[in-house]
């Protein structure tokens, strides 16, 4: 009989670009990494589509997503945590930067 184990899994955290599909979220995920000849930091992105069972991810939320198994061509993610909530503006409010 086989023991339960943690399994090791990569977790990334990222920001919800697009929520526009059904229980599907795109997730852009940020990393520093330093160039090998010059030593200076150079900022790479990635795009993943990651699982959102319940529809609650909304565009700027802050989230947790953890490898799983392949869902479907391209999600092979899912929304494990939401950690931040995106600011929701109003239509006569601008955001002061």
């Amino acid at each position: 009989m086989r023991e339960n184990k943690a399994t090791n899994r990569k977790q990334f955290i990222g920001t919800v670009v697009s929520d526009k599909m059904n229980k599907t979220v795109v997730v852009l995920v940020e990393r520093l990494v330093k160039h090998p000849l010059y030593k200076k930091y150079i900022r790479r992105r990635r795009k993943f589509m990651a699982h959102d069972a319940q529809n609650i991810c909304r565009a700027g939320d802050k989230v947790l997503i953890e490898e799983t198994r392949p869902l479907s061509r391209h999600k092979r993610w899912m929304v494990k945590q939401i950690l931040e909530k995106a600011k929701v503006l109003d239509k006569g409010e601008k955001e002061s930067a």
